[in-house]
């Protein structure tokens, strides 16, 4: 029996959304952005948005045959199963597929978001003895989760764990049983719905908040293209195939681009002061900020992280951000704009004084970097400005 396709809106098409469309395209390019929270009342076009992404997602490379999707060059992160191959000399075969969508429906258990273990068999076939669930299918894909602030607290508590260590565990009985679940996490909901608990969203990199507000006319063409896809599809698709290509081809070439683009230490000190500044919670913000940047530089075919990266992708990460250890409310968009300005300003004058963290040779294979350290795991990030630096950000 043939398999049985949505068809669905192409995403150059969609009216509007440009900040929710710039932030999805940013985690197709690079991944390990991590994903999106989607806030907005009902009929705004979350779904949509999400769903005409798929066809836009680029290519990853798996293991042939793997049932978790292992990618043959994180070796760090592979199954048991191919690990095993590889420690006995095997060498992994490879090939390339498109990422994928993969949905989190609110109905789902915990055996079939998680997996599912036969006990009896496991004892004998091992790992063979699990049933993969959709944290297995969402490796290397995009987990897209539907009025997230409605998924009940037992499935929350499970994904916040794989989101966190990118690893599934499945333990029954006193069997453990793991397997990598690395995901770009899509998220949407309605406000008016109910909150989102503050462990959940925090593990949200990015998030953008959609409403009604279209003029008239884009009120009308958003009908006019609605009313044309209906009667349709395929000849709605072929008018815009042109757009969608462009589109697609921009998405590779940011993403070939993106080990080449540079961090300057001014711009790293400006987001390390304003996030100081405007005292946001942890310091994850401030590598989510830095990602979002380089890949927007990326994106725009730059190798050099400007001051209007930095604006965008600071706001994008700081919307949903409580501060001050919870006590204030995320800061307003103009207030994040300031604070970056400021900082760059403030940055640019003091100059760069402190150098990242060196990267051995043989490591300096993928990922930006940030003025001759690669911007990654493990690498620390300059001084934040001088106590006199802060205070004059804060006072101005």
């Amino acid at each position: 029996m043939s398999e049985l396709k949505r068809t669905t809106l192409p995403f150059t098409s969609l009216v509007g959304l440009e900040r929710l469309k710039l932030a999805l395209i940013l985690n197709g390019i690079n991944p390990l952005i991590g994903g999106v929270l989607i806030s907005g009342p009902k009929g705004t076009g979350k779904t949509t948005v999400v769903r005409a992404l798929a066809d836009l997602l680029p290519e990853v490379e798996v293991v042939e045959d793997c049932r978790f999707g292992c990618n043959p060059t994180q070796t760090d992160l592979l199954c048991s199963e191919c690990a095993e191959q590889l420690s006995s000399g095997k060498k992994l075969k490879g090939q390339t597929r498109k990422m994928r969508v993969v949905n989190l429906p609110l109905s789902t258990t915990e055996d079939r978001l998680i997996g599912a273990l036969d006990i009896e068999r496991v004892l004998k076939d091992g790992i063979q003895a699990l049933r993969p669930g959709i944290l297995a299918e969402a490796h290397q894909n995009v987990l897209y989760v539907d009025e997230v602030n409605l998924l009940p607290d037992h499935l929350v508590d499970d994904l916040l764990d794989a989101a966190a260590t990118k690893i599934n565990v499945i333990e029954r009985e006193g069997i453990s049983i793991a397997h990598p679940s690395d995901f770009v996490l899509i998220g949407t909901m309605n406000p008016e719905e109910g909150e989102l608990r503050p462990q959940l969203l925090d593990r949200f990199p990015l998030h953008v908040p959609v409403g009604s507000s279209h003029s008239i006319e884009e009120r009308m063409e958003l009908v006019r293209r609605n009313l044309e896809f209906e009667d349709d599809p395929d000849a709605f698709r072929k008018v815009w195939e042109e757009e969608q290509n462009n589109l697609r081809e921009k998405i590779i070439r940011g993403k070939e681009l993106l080990p080449q683009v540079v961090l300057p230490e001014s711009n790293l000190r400006a987001i390390a002061m304003a996030c100081d500044a405007l005292e946001v919670d942890g310091v994850r913000p401030d590598i989510i900020i830095s990602k979002a940047a380089i890949t927007n530089a990326a994106l725009e075919g730059r190798t050099e992280v400007t001051l209007d990266d930095m604006k965008m992708a600071s706001q994008l990460a700081l919307s949903h951000r409580t501060r001050r250890g919870g006590l204030l409310e995320p800061p307003a968009p103009e207030d994040v704009d300031q604070a970056i300005t400021k900082a760059a300003e403030i940055a640019k004058k003091k100059g760069a004084k402190t150098s990242p963290t060196e990267v051995p040779p043989e490591d300096d294979k993928s990922g930006p970097r940030v003025s001759g350290g690669r911007f990654g795991r493990g690498d620390r990030y300059a001084e934040y400005g001088k106590q006199e630096g802060k205070k004059k950000l804060r006072r101005e």
